[in-house]
């Protein structure tokens, strides 16, 4: 019976990992608004209502891609800052920074599920939050090590956030234990100057314009890393 049962776990997650790579394909052709467990069984040879015994729904299968696609982003980013050296903690920034390009222009659909525009009428569960946080926890301890062993000296540029961001700090602070507001705002900057920065490469902004992309991104990344107070 276990030897039955284990063999039907490999089958179900065999076809599992069809459903989702079909899946993504289609959102590189119809986009995450077009996809279709319908669409997605017919190239399987399955019958529709057979489908269903994997994803009840389309938002179940867009949240399997939305956790798949959190957790590949997550596993790039941790790679990039494993292999730096713990006290380099500018150069840790850069990596991941350069990790999250990477994985975006290579997986442009993917990306564009993640970080794009809402897909109407689809609300990601909490089931996402766990992989959602995988890539902003790495950022978070870049600079909360930093802070921790008096290496973060963030120049004098900046005013100190508003008092009624208070609670908001709070709730980043999970993610950066230990460090005052004044950090966490200006770590919010660099992290949304990180997905800006790659959201116009990807979707077309920079087109016509910037030619050098790689180079920008660096020296973009470069000036947020010390906007954060991380040593050269």
């Amino acid at each position: 019976m276990n030897a039955s049962r284990t063999a039907r776990e490999r089958v179900r997650a065999e076809l599992i990992r069809e459903i989702t790579d079909i899946a993504r394909r289609q959102l590189a052709t119809e986009g995450a608004v077009g996809l279709s467990l319908r669409a997605v069984a017919r190239e399987m040879g399955m019958v529709s209502s057979a489908i269903y015994r994997y994803f009840p729904s389309r938002d179940d299968l867009l949240t399997a891609l939305i956790i798949d696609g959190y957790n590949a982003l997550g596993e790039a980013v941790e790679r990039a800052d494993a292999a730096c050296a713990r006290d380099d903690f500018a150069g840790r920034w850069l990596a991941v920074c350069r990790a999250v390009r990477t994985w975006a222009l290579a997986h442009p659909h993917e990306y564009a599920l993640l970080y794009g525009s809402p897909v109407p009428g689809y609300a990601a569960p909490q089931d996402t939050v766990a992989a959602a946080v995988r890539d902003t926890a790495v950022y978070g301890r870049i600079v909360a090590e930093a802070h921790r062993a008096g290496r973060l000296t963030p120049p004098p540029i900046c005013p100190p956030p508003p008092a009624i961001m208070a609670e908001d700090a709070e709730v980043v602070r999970s993610l950066i234990p230990d460090v005052p507001d004044d950090v966490i705002t200006r770590a919010i900057v660099a992290w949304t100057g990180l997905f800006g920065m790659v959201s116009f490469e990807l979707f077309g902004q920079f087109n016509n314009t910037i030619t050098h992309r790689a180079e920008l991104f660096d020296h973009n990344m470069t000036c947020l890393a010390r906007l954060l107070g991380l040593p050269e």
